[in-house]
């Protein structure tokens, strides 16, 4: 039976003061548990693939700050760097050797970067990529995928009319339709509904942005052919092909999903796992692009915090743990046991689910499936989800508070963890 005896008391006290003090009581809308119910547990500590909540109850982590803890939360190695950069300085404003090696590490890393500007995250990267495309192309409309999240910036918060062809309308109270008008969308894997966006706008349309893997709309994977048919389109119309990998750069892959795929785009966008758990966001791509930049360039963009010693040193030491021989091969192995499992367990106890993963990034789906795009996703049960994130939580694990985002696992994660993750869902599921 589910265990409801973990008290919360702590945490219930915190999030009722913050709510008088913060928006919803969060700094980020999804850590409210709007979607699942319930009220949000305080966070404490963490450690390896642990959190700690300030009541003192511990969960096995499934979040993992939403990705960047790929090597475990607090790794020593990365700790002890830290303390060493700490001694230097918090912020220089200015230029650092670390921004060299951090810089040297992601090129050679990732396929389609020969130059890299750093951010501090990834709406940040995500925002100076699409002024990026639009001057190097002399175009201003851009075509991105329903349920691929881009950070908030106005242009990015958009859906689709009443077709793929109408233009983007304002998702969000606050945003201008002027400032979506350029913005076009289509179904995640549908190459006709991106093909008919070209011909309906000739020599308009500066590139295509997406998440090679999707990971905002829960976790769906690119259909065979998608990825392939996007880089021929994008040539045939002299357009760019953006891979947002905020997400999957360095997690499913070294180098990415472009690594994983075969498919290299013009620019990339990259957060999470290169800042090691400190705010850092990047993007990058091809020299004479990226030569467009200022001061290389005209095309502005700034930050104060870009390039700080202390997010380089976190990233730095982070890739260097991953170049570890046996890393990937070991967060595939536990992340397929933990997706095969709660998958077996979900259709044994007699709910219909899908899902699925790639190497440490993984994704549930209350629905028989299959999930394509973000229209399929919300077929989704998200009642019975709800119903099963509080019924873990209440186990000690932490998933992600909403249907619709992906999993991580971490190289901190043991086998024991992942038996014991999936014998508390099978639990949970049987009572559901």
């Amino acid at each position: 039976m589910v265990n409801t005896t973990i008290k919360t008391t702590k945490s219930q006290e915190v999030f009722a003061a913050a709510q008088n003090l913060m928006p919803g009581g969060v700094s980020s809308p999804v850590r409210a548990f709007k979607s699942v119910g319930g009220q949000p547990i305080v966070f404490d500590r963490v450690k390896g693939a642990y959190i700690w909540d300030v009541d003192g109850n511990q969960y096995i982590d499934y979040v993992g700050t939403w990705g960047p803890a790929i090597c475990g939360h607090a790794h020593p190695e990365v700790i002890s760097a830290l303390h060493e950069a700490l001694e230097k300085g918090t912020s220089f404003g200015a230029p650092s050797v670390l921004e060299n090696v951090l810089a040297e590490m992601v090129i050679a890393a990732v396929p389609s970067i020969e130059m890299v500007r750093f951010v501090n995250s990834g709406t940040e990267a995500c925002m100076a990529v699409l002024r990026l495309m639009r001057a190097f192309t002399n175009r201003e409309k851009v075509i991105k995928f329903e349920g691929c999240y881009h950070g908030h910036a106005d242009m990015f918060l958009v859906k689709a009319g009443s077709g793929v062809a109408t233009l983007g309308l304002p998702d969000s109270p606050g945003v201008p339709k002027s400032a979506t008008v350029s913005t076009l969308t289509a179904p995640y894997n549908d190459l006709e509904a991106v093909k008919a966006l070209f011909e309906q706008n000739p020599d308009q349309i500066s590139g295509v942005i997406l998440e090679p893997v999707v990971g905002n709309a829960g976790f769906i994977t690119p259909d065979a052919g998608f990825l392939e048919g996007l880089r021929e389109l994008t040539h045939e119309h002299g357009a760019l092909l953006v891979f947002d990998e905020v997400m999957t750069g360095f997690r499913i892959a070294y180098g990415g999903a472009q690594e994983k795929f075969g498919i290299t785009p013009d620019l990339t966008t990259m957060g999470k796992v290169i800042g090691g758990g400190l705010p850092v966001g990047a993007y990058g791509g091809r020299r004479d692009i990226m030569s467009m930049i200022a001061p290389a360039g005209p095309v502005y963009q700034a930050g104060t915090l870009s390039g700080n010693p202390l997010a380089m040193t976190a990233g730095i030491k982070t890739l260097e743990l991953l170049q570890k021989p046996g890393s990937y091969e070991y967060l595939e192995r536990i992340t397929k046991r933990l997706a095969d499992g709660l998958l077996k367990a979900a259709q044994e106890t007699g709910h219909a689910v899908c899902g699925g993963n790639i190497s440490a990034m993984f994704g549930l789906f209350f629905t028989s499936g299959p999930v394509h795009n973000y229209e399929d996703a919300k077929k989704s049960d998200t009642a019975k989800f709800g119903r099963f994130h509080r019924g873990m939580l209440e186990r000690g694990v932490y998933l992600a508070p909403s249907q619709f985002e992906a999993g991580f696992t971490s190289l901190a994660h043991t086998e024991e963890d992942i038996d014991q993750t999936i014998a508390i869902a099978r639990d949970v599921l049987s009572n559901l």
